[in-house]
């Protein structure tokens, strides 16, 4: 997207500057097979993330069996901790070191950590190997969120960037799928002996992995991430590689680029402390509006999902190798959610879409609510209710990654999707369970609390005045003008 009509202020800092077309020839490139390398080979994080909950939730009740782990509800409870701990520090130590050192070399480091600690997991004999495994696979995840959103953005066209990044956050719900599925198998003690399954479910996971990682040596290094790093020659080659690959799919000429060409400098790159400040500081707007966004999507999803089996087994008597059936509905309208309205983030705007699906989101949990509390809902009608609310909500919580990675710059847009990330994450993932887990077994009026709870969070931030930075939101027609100081330090803003 365009983030200034104006490219070099007269105040800009001096230093080495460049000019490139480069971004305006990614985005005019037609649709083709290798935009479809790029999502797939990069958009399995979130189905990998979704397997791993759900995987996590789901091998609970069989690691407290003595046979297995013998491990207790407390230390369950630890695992998932450590998972969201690494989670957040991969997420600020990777995404630091994607700004540095480039995507393509994050994103195949942290998916490599992934799987080494997801087969590590497999093999776990105690506590303390289960709580160091899920750490270390909630690191390799953390990093993948913020180099694999960065990069996304950089190497997919501007005018489809919106339906494609919030399809590929979705695929988390995919993830969530193949877990229950997969547990419905691994777990089922009639075709694996009981300390075999769960550790086959882990592997699971670790052969997806591998399987991606071979589709990931093809995808190249982003271009806007090299011509910022002074690297133009490497830029040129890669943008000049993609184009003859589309032009020999298209069988025809490419059309030319529809912008001018961009000045851009070149030979600044920030410190860690310098990115955290223009973000938090500078930027503080911009920061305001991605943090409501990331916490109350973080809130509303980490309680609501994870109380949703505990609801079916206290309020519905559903028994637990049933319940992976009632979780399937509503995995598979978050899934739909962004494949069928996705697109109207594109061509009505980012804006009026994120306030339409956060504010509906916030105004059907309530319902729900006061019908659960009123024992007007059985276990179906239940998940009908959250497959409805769901199928907006994950527009909505997608939303929130692709407003971090748009507003913020290419040198710190991976640093401010793993602040907002850690930020949503420690914040909402670690409170949000902890208070469900304790309202389910109060009954289903306290419960109904805690839904107004997630509800009230993502219709707060509607309420705060002048929260869009600049005079409209990103994703509207025509050319954004945000009110950013000239003298910024890390670089001027422009199309990405």
């Amino acid at each position: 997207m365009e983030e200034s009509e104006t490219r070099t202020p007269p105040e800009a800092p001096s230093g080495r500057w460049l000019q490139t077309d480069i971004p305006a020839r990614l985005d005019r490139l037609p649709w083709s097979r290798w935009h479809w390398l790029v999502v797939i080979g990069l958009g399995i994080t979130w189905v990998l993330d979704g397997l791993e909950v759900t995987l996590q939730g789901a091998v609970a009740t069989v690691l407290l069996d003595s046979r297995t782990l013998g491990l207790t509800g407390a230390q369950i409870g630890l695992t998932v901790t450590g998972y969201l701990l690494g989670a957040v520090l991969g997420a600020l130590f990777f995404g630091y070191l994607t700004d540095r050192l480039g995507r393509k070399k994050l994103f195949m480091t942290t998916l490599t950590v992934y799987l080494i600690a997801t087969a590590l997991t497999g093999l776990a004999w105690n506590f303390g190997t289960m709580f160091f495994t899920r750490f270390l696979t909630g690191t390799g995840i953390g990093g993948e969120y913020a180099a694999i959103n960065s990069a996304i953005d950089e190497l997919i066209p501007a005018r489809v960037r919106g339906k494609t990044n919030l399809i590929i956050n979705s695929t988390f719900w995919l993830g969530t799928a193949l877990g229950s599925a997969a547990s419905l198998l691994f777990l089922d003690r009639n075709i694996f002996p009981i300390d075999l399954g769960w550790r086959l479910a882990f592997l699971f996971g670790t052969a997806l992995g591998l399987v991606i990682i071979a589709m990931r040596r093809f995808i190249p290094e982003s271009p806007r991430w090299l011509m910022t790093h002074g690297r133009m020659e490497e830029a040129q080659k890669i943008v000049e590689q993609i184009e003859a690959l589309v032009r020999s799919e298209i069988s025809r000429e490419l059309p030319p680029p529809a912008s001018d060409v961009l000045r851009i400098r070149a030979d600044y790159h920030p410190g860690l402390f310098e990115i955290v400040r223009t973000i938090l500081k500078k930027n503080w707007r911009r920061s305001l509006l991605v943090l409501c966004l990331m916490v109350s999507q973080a809130f509303f999803y980490n309680g609501v999902g994870f109380s949703q089996p505990l609801v079916l087994a206290y309020y519905f008597r559903v028994a637990p190798d049933r319940v992976g059936l009632y979780l399937l509905p509503p995995a598979l309208a978050n899934l739909l959610g962004p494949i069928s309205i996705g697109h109207f983030f594109d061509t009505v705007g980012r804006k009026p879409m994120i306030t339409a699906t956060y504010a509906l989101s916030g105004i059907l949990l309530p319902l729900m609510a006061m019908a659960l509390a009123a024992q007007a809902l059985t276990g179906v009608t239940q998940t009908i209710f959250l497959c409805l609310i769901f199928y907006v909500a994950s527009s909505a919580a997608s939303s929130a990654y692709l407003t971090a990675s748009e507003i913020f710059p290419v040198e710190a847009r991976a640093m401010a999707i793993a602040l907002f990330y850690s930020a949503g994450t420690g914040v909402g993932g670690a409170a949000a369970p902890a208070l469900f887990g304790a309202l389910v077994p109060m009954g289903a009026h306290s419960l109904m609390y805690g839904y107004f709870a997630g509800a009230a969070l993502p219709e707060g931030h509607l309420k705060i005045p002048h929260l869009w930075p600049g005079q409209n939101p990103p994703g509207d027609s025509g050319k954004i003008t945000y009110q950013q100081p000239a003298q910024w330090s890390i670089v001027i803003p422009f199309s990405s």
